[in-house]
């Protein structure tokens, strides 16, 4: 197990355990001997006495060791562990992929994840194990029981669809697992309420303190799409559609809201959208970037020439092609005109979707219809051409499956694909990894406001003040941008060539 600090023995494990540390949750759990239970180190129960307790790195391992997971502090509440988080990046990436098929809903094969990383399935399973102290197909089991623990309390799905969204095969697998992990059924942790379905899903999503709430709301309101967004006395909603394993389209609404105090985010999710509601918490913990390590970052970003803020994280998206497509209309705009330029892509071929609240009322294009648009109907709207044949070329390659836009997506093929494109040049495929692909060392050189918030006449003089800042220089990105919004007195800059000039782009 480990901590910011580096490796926790038990007697620091204790005491994190005993100061309820919130910021080693997600990255300790410890056994009560005496119950069989493990919980999260933020849980309030009675302190169990030292000789009672083993502790854990991993939710896999306490599960593997006989261990149930508490019903008050639930584990799958838990932030995650970002790529960058393991001393096995190998390893790491692997768990990622797994974590991201069963929010999916998707059955996995694990050679098949051995394939994606380039080596051999044997090599997978050692380094695995070497680094996570359990097996992928531990680690698999533990990720599905979690997500149909969360199904189970959180929504009224009935049970049978809460195995087939949780990676099971058949209600019989479902219910042996559940049993032989928890030794208890599935229904005894269903909640009392209404008719299946009837009622919003509240889901509560934590993350390891510091985190800047204020700053990354700013962030999404500074960027509000008129139809789809909306923020309101401080809670921020937007519409979504979502296809899930079965290739069922699912489409309704979500509201967020920010509870510093208790180190989490509040989300409320239309009952339309309970059936995938592991891919909507999968793309919320990216969204806030929830599990990150904040101090770790902010330590080796003191150097940075503007006022740090703790905790300050990345935005990443809800949506992997309409962010790329919002990105593409901010190539050389304001973000007010590139919000002007999406409202309007929105309102022309958005579909139409009723919520319980006013400006909810559209969903953002889809890539099919972007795709077969006629490039003079896009072009009517204001967007200038070689943007009309980015995005065209973009929604295209989605559609034919040739560019995937998730976190879950190879960075180095998905970034070639996307330069490929006409209209698609550095600035933009470095926004991508930085808000799509959740890249924590991308760097967009030729940003005017990184260059204005660095003092740099050029992209060049800003790449290289920026190696300094390895491997987080997005989230230096984020407090340079972060500086302006400040109003903090950045460097003067000495006016770009011409050159230079024709990347600017604003942050």
């Amino acid at each position: 197990m480990s901590g910011p600090g580096g490796p926790l023995n038990d007697a620091a494990a204790y005491q994190v355990l005993q100061t309820h540390d919130a910021r080693f949750d997600g990255r300790l759990f410890v056994g009560v001997t005496s119950t069989g239970v493990y919980c999260r180190p933020v849980c309030r129960v009675r302190l169990p006495r030292r000789e009672n307790c083993r502790f854990f790195g991993n939710a896999a391992s306490a599960e593997c060791a006989g261990f149930r997971p508490c019903l008050r502090c639930r584990p799958e509440l838990a932030p995650g562990l970002a790529t960058t988080d393991s001393s096995q990046t190998l390893a790491r990436a692997g768990a990622r992929l797994i974590e991201h098929a069963v929010a999916q809903g998707h059955d996995i094969a694990l050679p098949r994840v051995a394939e994606r990383l380039g080596v051999t399935d044997r090599h997978f399973r050692r380094v695995f194990q070497a680094s996570h102290g359990v097996s992928p197909m531990d680690w698999l089991a533990t990720q599905r029981l979690l997500l149909a623990k969360r199904l189970l309390t959180d929504t009224d799905l009935p049970v049978t669809r809460v195995a087939l969204a949780s990676g099971f095969a058949s209600l019989r697998r479902f219910n042996a697992a559940f049993a032989e992990r928890y030794r208890l059924s599935p229904s005894a942790l269903r909640r009392s309420s209404g008719a299946a379905g009837s009622e919003p899903v509240a889901v509560r999503l934590a993350w390891r303190p510091p985190y800047d709430a204020p700053a990354m709301l700013g962030f999404l309101a500074a960027r509000p799409l008129t139809g789809v967004e909306a923020v309101a006395n401080g809670i921020w909603r937007r519409t979504l559609a979502l296809i899930d394993a079965r290739g069922e389209r699912h489409s309704g609404w979500l509201a967020l809201r920010f509870e510093p105090d208790a180190h989490q985010v509040q989300a409320t999710v239309s009952p339309s959208l309970a059936p995938v509601l592991g891919a909507v918490i999968e793309r919320l913990r990216h969204l806030l970037d929830l599990d990150a390590e904040a101090t770790a970052i902010d330590a080796a970003l003191g150097e940075l020439p503007v006022a740090l803020r703790p905790g300050l994280r990345l935005p990443g998206c809800i949506d992997g092609f309409e962010t790329t497509v919002r990105v593409i209309l901010g190539q050389q705009v304001t973000v007010a005109a590139a919000c002007t330029l999406a409202a309007r892509l929105v309102a022309r071929f958005g579909e139409p979707i009723a919520t319980p609240f006013d400006g909810l009322t559209q969903l953002f294009p889809s890539a099919e219809s972007l795709a077969h648009a006629t490039p003079d109907s896009i072009g009517t709207l204001g967007i200038v051409r070689s943007r009309v044949g980015a995005i065209q070329a973009l929604a295209r390659a989605v559609v034919e499956g040739r560019i995937d836009l998730s976190p879950a997506a190879p960075m180095a093929e998905t970034l070639a694909a996307l330069g490929e494109l006409p209209g698609v040049g550095a600035w933009t495929t470095e926004l991508v990894a930085l808000r799509v692909l959740a890249w924590p060392d991308a760097f967009p050189a030729s940003d005017i406001g990184v260059m204005r918030a660095l003092g740099a006449a050029t992209p060049a003089a800003a790449s290289a003040a920026a190696e300094a800042w390895r491997p987080w220089r997005s989230y230096a990105v984020m407090q340079l941008w972060q500086s302006l919004a400040d109003n903090t007195p950045p460097p003067a800059p000495k006016r770009p060539s011409r050159k230079a000039r024709k990347e600017e782009v604003p942050a």
